[in-house]
């Protein structure tokens, strides 16, 4: 009888350990969401516009943002960040957005290939073997 209480007690703390885990994983859950939402609606500016960014060395950049109507180059270093000139617009190549890919396409190139390397037969493998 007794062996049985204590199991009926272990089963209720575990039972109460797993409902909090739950709990605090679904508070941290809407938590991240939050503050998901609040980042991306921060971050919604239509007055300063990256165009391009080009790599020069480790932790240094040149870019070319649109702030307002004008267009600037700028460094974007470690600690500092400085304006480098002003480029009038049209002196600005215009890109093309770049395209997203399609992974499966390129799964099945992938696969294309690699059957293609299996039924070609290699210049050192015995051919008629008898």
């Amino acid at each position: 009888m007794v062996l049985l209480t204590q199991n009926a007690g272990a089963y209720a703390q575990f039972i109460t350990v797993l409902l909090l885990f739950v709990v605090v994983l679904g508070i941290t859950a809407a938590v991240t969401k939050w503050l998901a939402n609040y980042q991306k609606q921060q971050g919604m500016n239509e007055n300063i516009e990256v165009i391009e960014t080009t790599r020069i060395a480790n932790n240094k950049y040149i870019q070319i943002i649109r702030a307002g109507g004008k267009y600037m180059a700028i460094a974007v270093c470690k600690d500092t960040v400085t304006m480098l000139g002003e480029i009038p617009e049209d002196t600005l190549k215009e890109t093309k957005p770049v395209q997203g890919f399609n992974f499966k396409e390129l799964l099945d190139k992938a696969m294309i290939k690699k059957d293609a390397a299996r039924e070609e037969p290699k210049d050192n493998q015995l051919h008629d073997e008898k």
